[in-house]
């Protein structure tokens, strides 16, 4: 199993910036890829971004350009970089591993003036 502790959501004014974090309490390269998931109320889970071992990255059509997946291996953390935010992005993110059946707390990303 592995843990997994987001961090760095809050409130943010449209065309903001955020940075976003993931802990893994395990080596990220053990795993194929790691992904960014969020959640809006009322929602479908979605895919945001995702990051593989080669450090090729995905990225949903709604974010891309604006959005940024990167890894730190030694520090066993996943960031995703989010410029300029607007209020759909506003969602509970969550970090996994690809494929992993269980999800942490995430955290709250919410765009508004």
């Amino acid at each position: 199993q592995v843990q997994l502790v987001e961090s760095g959501g809050g409130l943010v004014q449209p065309g903001g910036s955020l940075e976003l974090s993931c802990a893994a309490s395990r080596n990220i390269s053990s795993f194929y890829a790691m992904d960014w998931y969020r959640q809006a109320p009322g929602k479908q889970r979605e895919l945001v971004a995702e990051i593989t071992r080669d450090g090729i990255t995905y990225y949903t059509d709604s974010v891309k350009a604006r959005f940024t997946i990167s890894r730190d291996n030694a520090k066993d953390t996943v960031y995703l970089q989010m410029n300029g935010l607007r209020p759909e992005d506003t969602a509970t993110y969550y970090c996994n591993v690809q494929g992993y059946p269980f999800w942490g707390q995430g955290t709250r990303v919410t765009v508004s003036s």
